[in-house]
């Protein structure tokens, strides 16, 4: 019988690959053997990024963990197979978010977690125990960004205005919501987008006058998650004196008319990630169905179909607020 803890010969396996600037293919890589720490995990399902993961396929982060080629992801959820001799065995079997890992041998990994077998330091995993559907686990670093977003803005209590009803978005609005903001206001210019978010007041400015709608309310706390700086412009003029902004992208450059700032003395805060624990948190709030996180899954393709195509789609598709890759048959 096999024991998991023994070593692993040289292990292969299929993973997402980003070879060039827009160019992907789906390749066998070499794993790094299992360390005394590590785990080894087989992956059902993973997501892309519209936001990081888009600015490297298009070549614009040069930084050495992109330089093509290299493996994308951090959005993976997967049942630990084996684990290192220094790792609890109760853990075999057991269904768990990846961050992302380094563990391959000869392609750079760029997050790295697009692969059909996962190789990771244990404490990089969170385990998924209690969740009803293992899949909602794809959404902890969007969840946990969007939790960073009201630590940071404190804002319980509080008036917010949120910027763009992507998938980050969403759950901000959902978690402003739970954590006791007084009105939640989200501005959208897709109304596809737009329906699925549960903000107090909606607003689509493509079809509505956004002053209009929003007048008579002055924000304490506004989150932006387009990266759009005309929408940025706008947002401004509703915030209060003293009124906070949340940077909730990564913008190249910043270039808005700065009179709004200083009229109100208005604070600029940029959110770089998660905090530490995090991930643990919205975990236990998805576990206790006070975050519905599977409402941002809207579309869904196998990997080995049309993997090009459902990337395409995930970067330009006003529709599409998160694409699910099925790593295995019956996921």
């Amino acid at each position: 019988m096999h024991n998991p803890k023994e070593a692993d010969p040289v292990m292969k396996a299929k993973a997402i690959v980003f070879t060039d600037v827009r160019q992907i293919e789906v390749k066998n890589v070499t794993l790094k053997p299992v360390s005394s720490t590590d785990v080894m995990i087989e992956t059902y399902w993973s997501s892309i990024s519209t936001g990081t993961e888009k600015m490297a396929f298009e070549g614009l982060i040069p930084s050495p963990p992109f330089i093509f080629p290299f493996i994308p992801g951090y959005e993976t959820v997967g049942k630990i197979t084996k684990v290192g001799a220094h790792v609890n065995e109760n853990l075999i079997g057991k269904y768990a978010y990846i961050a992302g890992s380094f563990g391959y041998e000869d392609v750079n990994a760029a997050f790295g977690g697009a692969s059909q077998f996962v190789v990771c330091p244990v404490e990089s995993i969170t385990v998924l125990d209690g969740i009803d559907d293992p899949k909602c686990g794809i959404a902890l670093p969007l969840g946990a960004t969007a939790l960073h977003f009201m630590d940071l803005g404190d804002v319980a209590g509080k008036k917010l205005l949120v910027l763009g009803q992507g998938a980050v978005g969403i759950l901000a609005v959902q978690l402003a919501k739970h954590m006791g903001a007084r009105l939640v206001a989200a501005t959208e210019p897709h109304q596809s987008r737009l329906d699925y978010s549960s903000a107090d007041l909606k607003v689509n400015p493509s079809t509505q006058d956004v002053s209009a709608v929003l007048a008579g309310n002055e924000f304490d706390v506004m989150i932006d998650s387009t990266g759009v700086m005309s929408a940025i412009e706008t947002g401004l003029r509703f915030l209060k004196f003293h009124g906070k902004v949340i940077f909730g992208g990564y913008y190249q450059r910043m270039n808005i008319d700065y009179s709004q700032a200083f009229e109100k003395e208005l604070s600029f805060v940029a959110a770089r990630q998660w905090a530490k624990g995090d991930l643990l948190r919205v975990k236990e709030l998805i576990k206790a169905n006070k975050l519905q996180a599977k409402k941002i899954f809207t579309h869904s393709r196998a990997v080995d179909i049309d993997l090009a195509e459902a990337y395409h789609q995930a970067f330009n598709d006003p529709d599409c607020l998160k694409m699910v890759l099925n790593w295995k048959d019956n996921s």
